[in-house]
């Protein structure tokens, strides 16, 4: 494991001043990366995606709990040092670990060496969102996921209709699985400490779709009924479709409602129509 002193040490070998840019915090806590990998539930058959591991802190507790670790990194030095540092630290799960230098927004299955199973990251705040939703799109294979993100994004991911924080990311991340809280993350497990405290998220994706309509027109809807959070579904979808008040009629959803008050179920009964 990586304590405060040999996150540093690495840090200094490879000259790596964490940038905002890149939302690099790395975690130098052992209790928190057990915790992490607890929460995850992995089984030893899973291939487990990680996203952003930096100086390995969470790569190290993930490969004795599964059967390969599959660590996108976008920073060409951190992706030459992992390898090595996992070789260094516990050489009898080094071969479970395959690196892959790619920017996770980009990322296909092409790109990987097998098929992941599960994703469990630490990962940077400023794309968590557009990641998890990319990586599920592009990847069939992922059934589940834990991971760290900003614990105001944390809860958005995780809302139900009806609470405030509800929004684009708690139904688009409801269309592939089932979301919810899995605990809470203090700054001081991290170096730099960021200013706010992280949330982990767990999800598990839906055994079957939820329907077959186009993915891509049911997320229009979705944008469009939050881009003015005030406003009613009348008003919110007009620019969307002409015919907003037939279309609301058939799928059974009052017009007077909010995007909040909207399951995806709801969205999708729109979408159908």
């Amino acid at each position: 494991m990586l304590g405060p002193a040999e996150v540093r040490r690495l840090a200094a070998e490879l000259d790596i001043r964490p940038t905002k840019k890149l939302g690099q915090n790395f975690v130098h806590d052992p209790n928190t990366v057990r915790k992490i990998v607890a929460a995850a539930d992995l089984a030893q058959d899973d291939v487990v995606l990680e996203v952003g591991p930096g100086l390995g802190s969470l790569t190290l507790a993930l490969l004795p709990s599964a059967a390969q670790v599959i660590a996108v990194e976008i920073d060409p030095p951190l992706a030459e040092r992992l390898p090595q540092t996992v070789q260094e630290l516990d050489p009898e799960n080094a071969a479970k670990l395959h690196v892959v230098l790619k920017d996770a927004l980009k990322v296909t299955q092409e790109d990987l060496p097998a098929q992941p199973t599960a994703i469990v990251a630490n990962l940077p705040y400023n794309v968590a969102v557009p990641v998890v939703l990319h990586l599920l799109a592009e990847l069939p294979s992922l059934q589940k996921g834990l991971v760290m993100v900003q614990a105001e994004v944390a809860d958005r991911m995780a809302a139900k209709p009806g609470n405030k924080i509800y929004g684009v990311p708690s139904v688009k991340l409801a269309w592939y699985a089932d979301a919810r809280k899995a605990g809470s993350i203090g700054k001081n497990v991290f170096w730099p400490a960021p200013n706010v405290d992280s949330g982990l998220v767990s999800f598990r994706r839906h055994e079957n779709l939820l329907s077959t309509v186009d993915r891509k027109k049911l997320f229009q809807i979705v944008d469009a009924a939050f881009a003015q959070r005030r406003k009613t579904l009348r008003s919110a979808l007009k620019a969307w479709s002409p015919n907003v008040d037939e279309i609301l009629a058939k799928a059974g959803v009052d017009p007077q409602q909010r995007g909040e008050q909207l399951s995806v179920i709801d969205f999708i009964r729109i979408a159908e129509v």
